[in-house]
């Protein structure tokens, strides 16, 4: 817990991003990740933030509660799981200097994926084609990008605009997605030494934060243009992830 100045303040910005995001701004958190890997080691990095993710996703199910469709969750599960376990063998072959890029790499594909998203003429009048087959794979996409970089955010998004659902059920299914997912990379990152006490004392140092940035999401952030602001955090995600390369 020796941090500077500068670290204490990311790691608390990046709270109150989280927060943000976890209650209704959900483009906003892929801005944490690289602003995070450029301050601490990279991996260490993965640690503080999933602490982050986790408190914040009790807020989000708390207000949420209600808004989950579990057939959507379940469907995701197994293939999530298994791009963990996958994203966790990769971690323990990679050095900090090789995740760097990697992440950098991760959060420019997602990002692509959410502009994708965001922009298709294509998808906004008709259904994404979603069978069996695509949830497997943005399942275990999920999984392998949110064990590695906390970054799967995007891909959650490109599944649930496949199955249409409603504003609420569409922001409670995904709380209650990450919620889950977040507890099971526990165990796996702290074999791996990203999650420690000393780790886990700095995220509930957070907790004060991650409400603040909850409360912006409910009635500050809600007054700015939703595509302005979507488009300012991804371009400055985009910056972040851009200096990770080099």
């Amino acid at each position: 817990m020796d941090f500077s100045f500068l670290d204490w303040a990311t790691i608390a910005l990046c709270a109150v991003i989280m927060g943000a995001s976890k209650s209704g701004l959900p483009g906003l958190s892929i801005l944490a990740v690289p602003l995070m890997a450029n301050v601490f080691d990279t991996k260490e990095s993965t640690g503080l933030l999933l602490g982050i993710l986790i408190i914040g996703d009790i807020f989000a199910i708390i207000y949420h509660r209600q808004n989950a469709k579990w057939k959507y969750i379940v469907r995701l599960l197994p293939a999530t799981l298994c791009g963990i376990v996958a994203g966790y063998f990769g971690m323990k072959e990679i050095t900090n200097e090789q995740l760097r890029p990697i992440i950098g790499v991760i959060v420019l594909l997602m990002l692509g994926l959410n502009y994708w998203r965001m922009n298709s003429k294509k998808n906004e009048d008709k259904n994404i084609p979603a069978p069996l087959w695509l949830s497997f794979w943005l399942g275990f996409l999920a999984g392998v990008t949110t064990m590695m970089a906390n970054a799967a955010g995007p891909v959650m998004i490109i599944y649930l605009v496949a199955m249409r659902l409603p504003k609420m059920e569409f922001v409670g299914t995904a709380a209650w997605f990450f919620f889950i997912i977040n507890w099971i990379k526990v165990p796996f990152s702290a074999n791996l030494g990203l999650m420690n006490m000393e780790s886990i004392k700095v995220d509930l140092l957070m907790i004060p934060f991650i409400f603040i940035g909850a409360i912006c999401g409910y009635f500050v952030l809600q007054k700015i243009p939703q595509r302005t602001f979507n488009a300012v955090a991804q371009l400055l995600a985009a910056a972040a992830a851009i200096k990770l390369l080099f």
